[in-house]
């Protein structure tokens, strides 16, 4: 019994303060710019007679808001959903004079609608229960109800929510992608799904598990990727950034020029460096293939001699020819911090195809670089060493 009382028991939040203010905060500036617009429209004489907000939308804002990565929060869910259950309850209300059938086949309906067409939103049923018993100023309105408030409500709280989700980094709508990636462009696997958990394996377990789940496949994968993390930390224990990362790093600057870089390469026989500011902040990697993609090198032939010019130091300035580490380095970078668990740099390394990674201190200064045999040397030794310190029996 006491068990079965517990299913009543809400479970625990995950969701931090931040993140329920930002919730509550999207809802009410989605509301509002909703009820304006409607009544500047109604204002103007384009649809009178209608009310300006209806209740369900209330519902369409805690999903489009507090949860705008769940497939029941999509602009299609929400445009199509509405507008089709507000079909649904209208033709409902008219052909049936008892509002008690009228109001649950609607309801019904409109569930059975919404899954034929993928647009299954929740306050598309509460839609097609109003279009029934909304009283007299929806009844009146009949098939325009779908078109003013439902559908214009829908469209512009979905356009609220793209501006605010957006404007607050959170992506809206989200996108579906099959696979992760591959840094190869190839037709191999990334590594990642090659030993852990394919796309293939979770579209089996929805499968299996037969019910609408209120997660998005990408949401989805994301958080198993976390689990194996958790799990390998758990397992191998804390082995951060700072064990195992190269302190003594070979640095250069924006202005560096190009034959000096490359020497720097050569001398200490390495792959890449960071590109640091005056501050020892990164804004960059350099390594030895952004040299062999420059396009003077896009031939074979002559290719030692068309090498030796590109990085030769020249005495006269080509504004066709790059001459500095700034201007061939990419754009993006990505570092991690000193406390970062090498767990963490599998993704980066096996999936995204960093070959090598800068690490940061407190104050976001260069502090060292991890290369992917560091990575491997981590691992080992994680391996190696059970959560309790003592060797295991693997070894």
């Amino acid at each position: 019994m006491r068990d079965w009382l517990r299913g009543f028991m809400p479970a625990p939040m995950g969701a931090s303060l931040t993140e329920r203010l930002r919730g509550c905060c999207g809802a009410l500036a989605g509301l509002l710019v909703t009820g304006l617009v409607c009544t500047w429209l109604v204002g103007q004489g384009t649809f009178q007679g209608t009310p300006m907000l209806i209740a369900p939308l209330g519902a369409s804002a805690v999903l489009l808001f507090a949860v705008p990565a769940s497939p029941l929060a999509q602009p299609w869910s929400i445009l199509a959903g509405n507008t089709l259950s507000a079909l649904i309850g209208v033709t409902c209300a008219q052909w049936i004079p008892d509002p008690l059938l009228a109001a649950p086949l609607a309801g019904a309906l409109a569930i059975g609608a919404m899954f034929a067409l993928r647009c299954l939103h929740p306050p598309g049923g509460a839609i097609a229960l109003t279009a029934v018993l909304g009283g007299q100023a929806v009844t009146e309105a009949g098939y325009h109800f779908a078109l003013t408030p439902v559908g214009l409500d829908s469209l512009v709280l979905m356009l609220a929510a793209i501006a605010f989700n957006n404007a607050t980094r959170r992506p809206y709508p989200a996108h579906h992608h099959a696979t992760r990636p591959h840094p190869h462009q190839t037709a191999d696997r990334s590594p990642m799904e090659r030993v852990g958990v394919r796309p293939e394996d979770l579209d089996a377990v929805l499968r299996d598990y037969d019910a609408v789940l209120d997660v998005g496949r990408d949401d989805l994968d994301s958080l198993v990727q976390k689990a194996e993390m958790h799990a390998y930390r758990r397992r191998f224990g804390e082995i951060t950034c700072a064990d195992v990362m190269s302190r003594d790093v070979v640095a250069v600057r924006y202005g560096t020029p190009l034959a000096e870089a490359w020497m720097l390469l050569r001398r200490h026989d390495i792959r890449a460096m960071p590109v640091i500011d005056p501050a020892r902040r990164v804004i960059g990697m350099i390594s030895d293939l952004d040299f062999m993609r420059s396009p003077e090198l896009d031939h074979y032939d002559g290719f030692e001699a068309r090498f030796r010019q590109l990085i030769r130091r020249l005495t006269t300035l080509h504004a066709d020819r790059p001459e500095v580490v700034g201007q061939i380095m990419p754009r993006s970078v990505r570092t991690v911090t000193e406390g970062t668990h090498v767990a963490e740099l599998v993704p980066l390394m096996a999936d995204a195809g960093f070959r090598h990674v800068p690490v940061v201190d407190g104050e976001d200064r260069l502090s060292g670089i991890i290369a992917q045999s560091d990575l491997i040397a981590a691992l080992y030794r994680g391996g190696l060493v059970a959560p309790t310190g003592s060797v295991s029996a693997a070894a």
